[in-house]
Order: C-alpha cells, then sequence, then structure tokens
C-alpha cells in the first residue's frame, strides 16, 4: 500500500509511519516540523517537508496514494483558546485542503480527532453518539474536521474514517508540551524538578498507549467509514496515574499541588465497545507496560 502520514514526524504519526514501513508498505511523511522532529522519522519513509494547507495537493497529485493517515494537527488546547484562527486555519481548512488532495486521487483517510475535546464532561464512559460539547476551540475545529469527513462520505461515497484518541501516551511524546502529561511528570522526575497537580487531582482520564493507537489506526484503514473511540474505558485519576509513574521509574517525589486550571475537564473517559465491535480492537498494553516502556525511552533521552 501506498501511503501518505500526515504530520508523520510527531509523536503519533512518527509510529504510525514505523508500523508501515515495518510490514511492507510504501509510506510517505508530509510534515512542516513546526511540532515533529525529523530525527521522528523511519529511514524507511520519504519526507516531504511541506505544511498540509499549502502542499498537500502537489504531493497527493505525484504520488497518488492509496490511503492517508491524517495526523497533522494544531493540537494545542491553550493555543487554541488564545489563537482561535490559527487554530481553525490547520485543523478545519487544513483538513479540507487534504481532503481535496485525496478526492482528486482516490486516497482513503483516517483522521486522527479527539475524544474528551468534544465530549466535554461526562458521568460515564462516553459513546460516539453521545452529545458533543467541546469546551475549547481545538475540539471544535476537530468536530468540524469530523464533519467534513462525513460530509464527503455522503456527497462522494468515500469510506473516509475518524478516530477519537484518549489521552495518548508513550515514547517520543513531547515532555515539554500541553497534553503529555506521563511525559511531562516522568521528565520531571528524571530531572529533579518537582512535578505539579492542578487542583486535587481526582480528575480522571483515559490513558491509551501509542501502541495501540496504532493498531487501531491501521485496523481502521480497511473499514468501510465512520467514527470510532481508541481509548481503554478505564478511568484514571491524576493521583493514581502520578502514583504509578513513580513505582514505573523507581523514583519517588512529593507532587506539588497547584489552583486547579479554569475550564479544565473533571472525567474523560471512552466507550471502546463500538470499536471492538467494528474493528476487531483492543488495548493490548496495561497502564503500568505502558508506563515501563515510556519511562525506558524517557530516560535514555
Amino acid at each position: 500500500m501506498r501511503a501518505v502520514v500526515t504530520g508523520g514526524a510527531g509523536f503519533i504519526g512518527s509510529h504510525v509511519v514505523d508500523a508501515l514501513v515495518a510490514r511492507g508498505d510504501e509510506v510517505h511523511v508530509l510534515d512542516d516540523l513546526s511540532s515533529g522532529k525529523r530525527e521522528n522519522v523511519s529511514t524507511g519513509a520519504t519526507f516531504h517537508e511541506g505544511d498540509i494547507r499549502a502542499d498537500a495537493d502537489e504531493v497527493f497529485a505525484a504520488l497518488q496514494p492509496e490511503v492517508c493517515f491524517h495526523l497533522a494537527a494544531q493540537a494545542d488546547v491553550r493555543v487554541s483558546v488564545e489563537q482561535p484562527d490559527h487554530d481553525a486555519d490547520v485543523n478545519v481548512l487544513g483538513t479540507i485542503r487534504v481532503l481535496e488532495a485525496a478526492r482528486r486521487q482516490g486516497a482513503k483517510i483516517v483522521f486522527s480527532s479527539t475524544g474528551g475535546a468534544i465530549y466535554g464532561e461526562c458521568d460515564r464512559p462516553a459513546r460516539e453518539d453521545d452529545p458533543r460539547r467541546p469546551l475549547a476551540p481545538y475540539g471544535t475545529s476537530k468536530l468540524a474536521g469530523e464533519e467534513y469527513l462525513a460530509t464527503y462520505n455522503r456527497l462522494y461515497g468515500t469510506t473516509h474514517v475518524t478516530l477519537r484518541f484518549g489521552n495518548v501516551y508513550g515514547p517520543r511524546q513531547d515532555p515539554h508540551g500541553e497534553a503529555g502529561v506521563v511525559a511531562i511528570f516522568m521528565k520531571l522526575l528524571l530531572e529533579g524538578g518537582p512535578p505539579r497537580i492542578f487542583g486535587d487531582g481526582r480528575q480522571t482520564r483515559d490513558y491509551v498507549y501509542v501502541g495501540d493507537v496504532v493498531s487501531a489506526t491501521l485496523s481502521s484503514a480497511a473499514h468501510d467509514g465512520g467514527v470510532f473511540n481508541v481509548g481503554t474505558g478505564a478511568a484514571t485519576s491524576v493521583l493514581e496515574l502520578y502514583e504509578r509513574i513513580q513505582r514505573a521509574s523507581r523514583v519517588e517525589r512529593r507532587a506539588e499541588h497547584a489552583p486547579p486550571r479554569a475550564g479544565e475537564l473533571q472525567r474523560s473517559v471512552l466507550d471502546p465497545g463500538r470499536t471492538r465491535q467494528e474493528l476487531g480492537w483492543d488495548p493490548a498494553t496495561s497502564l503500568d507496560e505502558g508506563l515501563s516502556a515510556t519511562w525506558a525511552w524517557i530516560s535514555r533521552h
């Protein structure tokens, strides 16, 4: 299979590239390196430096891919609040440019979206048909991207797939980013800084290992369209996560508590039932196994 991975130099995208290369696909990466790193890209893939908003059509026309794994995004919630126009430019207009480029070449798209930022506060694991209540422009722009995919499926008979990720963690996650609490905690433990927990630490998330996200992403390429949650269905509090990180790292340090952040979700967990039934996917990596693998990588970098 000839595949294009947008954002393939980033955290999740580079792992998707690795898996495609490992199974013998022809893999091309389109990334502007605004947040990704060139060294993340497998030597078995061809790298194209460019912006999805300006270069997608040219790259797709030259390569004529069969599938595009669309992971390029503006993914920082804080940036989306401060610069909603930039967030929409990348996540909405950029996705439309990728859709149009794919339409012209007859390529299928697997789109990486977000669970927590789209569903908002939930009192149980969120299902794909639950109300969508984004609390930040980032969630709204991702939801708009989803709706464009669904519109193209209806209008052109395409079979594009949307995957709503839980809180993805694992090797190559940026410890300096806003969304990587596992990497942030681990880097601070490694370097001697005090980890900071906002609020009482009882807020819960659905932490899913990047390797499991990759397996769901590749499995979905053969599906005939739809929206799927990619999470574990298990709620883990920040306090419990930090305890488990200390065990994985064998470093103990008291965390500091800071005032809660305005607008932060208290509960965000995904129901993976539809994904299990239709894609035959189940997360294979326990939280403790995933944290140990992540610590092994962070401690070497």
